[in-house]
């Protein structure tokens, strides 16, 4: 329902909105974004053992300070590695189509594999402790709408739709100021209800 709100905003080309909203927000917001993404990822940095971490912010701070006599040094380690602005800045001076990031990854993959297979060094949390991935499609399924269902979804996916129009325009109004280019914004609705709607999967 989120996916085919934010398809008919973009064929409106309410899009267009997005050129209203002051350059000082778009400042605000995405630090905003940098750190609640810097927040979220210090558990992982610093490989802290926690049953649960809070939601909030400030909560969220307090818990990492009374866990960090659980550091692991390897995840603290690989993380600045991998995070290292040596490998991004030296990447583009031997290629400027790879972005540095992706290397750091691709880099920091292989020696973690290395570590745990062939040096026998563990504490290290991949991708594949943490989560069982599927490499199955699963099966068509049949989705029965009615007005009922429709109205019972129409606030939330309402406020889904806004809260991802809002971030990704403002996200593509931040890429437009670092790249010089200019996006279009009621194609960028349309693109991501699409991707809304594709993704979908009844529960």
């Amino acid at each position: 329902v989120a996916g085919i709100i934010l398809v008919i905003m973009g064929a409106l080309k309410l899009g267009t909105v997005i050129k209203f909203i002051p350059y000082p927000i778009v400042v605000g917001f995405t630090s905003g974004i940098a750190l609640t993404i810097f927040t979220t990822q210090m558990k992982d940095l610093f490989g802290l053992t926690m049953d649960k971490v809070p939601a909030d912010f400030i909560s969220k701070w307090i818990a990492y300070f009374e866990h960090f006599d659980t550091i692991n040094l390897w995840s603290l380690l690989i993380g600045l590695a991998s995070a290292s602005i040596v490998i991004i800045a030296v990447t583009p001076k031997f290629s400027k189509k790879i972005p540095g990031s992706l290397i750091a990854i691709i880099l920091m993959t292989v020696v973690v594999y290395v570590m745990r297979y062939h040096l026998g060094i563990t504490g290290i949390e991949t991708i594949g402790d943490r989560f069982t991935i599927n490499a199955s499609l699963p099966g068509p399924e049949t989705i029965n709408f009615n007005m009922e269902t429709i109205n019972l979804l129409l606030p939330s996916a309402f406020t889904i739709a806004m809260l991802g129009a809002i971030e990704s325009l403002l996200s593509a109004t931040v890429a437009d100021g670092v790249t010089g280019d200019k996006h279009n914004s009621n194609t960028e609705l349309i693109a991501q209800g699409l991707s809304l709607i594709h993704i979908s999967e009844p529960t």
